[in-house]
């Protein structure tokens, strides 16, 4: 379906003016910003990215749709003894039996996440993606903006309804059945994410694609035959599907987690993405380079998808503070020219050769929006010092990944300045966020979303001082 514009012709300014009043309230919620209706600096027009950008970012869905298949069926494979343990060993590091009995249950070997979204930083030859994430926010608010701009006259990529109609097309796939009921169930945890996943709910609803509620726990009813949620009117309807917005590491917080469960081991109702936090582990970038793996991920991808892959994700390692036979070193590593035997060798390092970043690597409040990040070169030498010690010390518990940290090209981003009413140019780097939905075997773009911070920010992130925008095709893109 094609963008119509209703006030199409206006200039840069009454475009900023006109985003601002339109907008949904209390779509993205940003600490700094509190409750400010748009919390973040608003571009006049979307940001622009060069048809072979958007063709790269395209096909990359289906890459890494075989990435998380080819994870998924090496855990498998480790945890029955017939591929390395390691592999299991790290992805279940620091989870509870329950929690590891629960992912490995037969009913859900072969289930795959729904919804795929990586962060790509653009660089000066192309693009890594810093990470991956199956369960992403933003999608209502992504959603809602190239609504927006669509009225202006911006027709988004994947369409101003891309991010609504596939999710809806992922939820049929998943209930296999068209027009499935589904419930999008936030947590407390989770609660930042209601407003944009509520207007998601709607606007599906609306178009008649799926019947889509978003519920709290509190609102999911079980019985032994179904599941249903109970709307605000006191009516119960039967469920198709769950999409489980809320953290494994929190499972134990949720209400009603164990009947939610349940129900989808007996196949009562479909649940994506799937109980499986071992596709949920940033540690799987470093499974993937570990050079005793390469053979079988070769096998599971495909060359060619393996080729592709190496070019987009960073060099990564597990914190593992296990001691090394005295002949070892840490593959890939070095520090002032030398093989690294010892990960506190890295402390060594000045500023300028600490290209590194320090992340938790799953299953902890600290492993998403940014927390518990660190950025090596931006530390003092003492702090740098005591990130690794953290990390290393909190293996147990938590891993940490120390991955390469590929510094983002500059971009030029216009946002309009409410105080003084005109528009400026901000110089900044930018991440990509693109939403792929995946519908049988192959993955559809829904929408990308721009993030240009401030240049001398390091980490790139939805803040006060970013442009937020969707992306459209543009011969003279990024």
């Amino acid at each position: 379906m094609g963008c119509t514009a209703i006030a199409p012709g206006m200039t840069p300014l009454e475009q900023a003016r006109f985003l601002e009043e339109h907008l949904p309230p209390g779509l993205f919620r940003i600490a700094e910003g509190g409750d400010a209706k748009v919390a973040w600096r608003i571009a006049p027009e979307p940001f622009g990215l060069s048809p072979a950008t958007v063709e790269k970012i395209a096909s990359l869905g289906d890459d890494l749709l075989a990435f998380y298949r080819g994870l998924n069926a090496l855990y498998t494979r480790s945890a029955r003894g017939t591929a390395p343990e390691f592999i299991a060993e790290y992805l279940d590091r620091g989870k509870p039996d329950f929690v590891i009995r629960l992912a490995r249950q037969n009913r859900f070997r072969s289930d795959l996440v729904g919804v795929i979204r990586p962060d790509l930083i653009l660089t000066d030859d192309g693009f890594i993606a810093s990470e991956l994430d199956s369960l992403p926010g933003g999608m209502g608010f992504v959603g809602a903006m190239a609504e927006q701009y669509c009225r202006i006259g911006y027709e988004s990529i994947g369409t101003a309804e891309g991010i609504a109609d596939g999710f809806a097309a992922m939820a049929a796939s998943t209930a296999q059945r068209p027009h499935p009921v589904v419930a999008i169930v936030v947590s407390e945890e989770s609660a930042d994410y209601r407003n944009e996943l509520d207007w998601l709910a709607r606007k599906i609803t609306e178009r008649g694609t799926a019947t889509v509620y978003c519920a709290a726990p509190q609102e999911i009813v079980f019985t032994e035959q179904a599941l249903f949620v109970r709307l605000p009117d006191g009516r119960e309807e039967k469920l198709d599907v769950i999409y489980r917005n809320f953290e494994l590491f929190d499972l134990l917080n949720v209400p009603k987690w164990e009947l939610m469960l349940y129900a989808a081991r007996k196949n009562r109702v479909k649940m994506t993405p799937p109980p499986k936090p071992q596709l949920e582990e940033k540690l799987s970038f470093a499974l993937f380079h570990h050079p005793a793996l390469e053979d079988l991920w070769r096998a599971e991808l495909g060359p060619q998808t393996f080729e592709r892959l190496q070019g987009v994700f960073p060099q990564t390692w597990v914190l593992d503070p296990r001691r090394l036979p005295p002949q070892a070193a840490i593959h890939s590593l070095s520090a002032g020219g030398k093989p690294v035997f010892d990960w506190m060798q890295l402390a060594g390092l000045g500023k300028s050769e600490r290209d590194f970043v320090i992340k938790p690597s799953g299953f902890s409040p600290l492993a998403w929006g940014a927390r518990g990040v660190k950025v090596a070169n931006d530390l003092p030498r003492p702090e740098w010092t005591a990130a690794l010690s953290e990390a290393l010390s909190a293996y147990e518990r938590t891993p940490s990944i120390l991955q390469r940290f590929r510094k983002g090209r500059r971009v030029a981003a216009r946002w309009w300045e409410r105080e003084s009413g005109e528009i400026r140019i901000m110089e900044g780097r930018i991440r990509l966020s693109p939403y792929y939905f995946v519908v049988g075997e192959r993955t559809q773009l829904g929408g990308i979303l721009a993030t240009i911070a401030p240049a001398d920010k390091r980490l790139i992130h939805g803040m006060r001082d970013a442009v937020m925008a969707p992306c459209i095709l543009s011969e003279d893109g990024a």
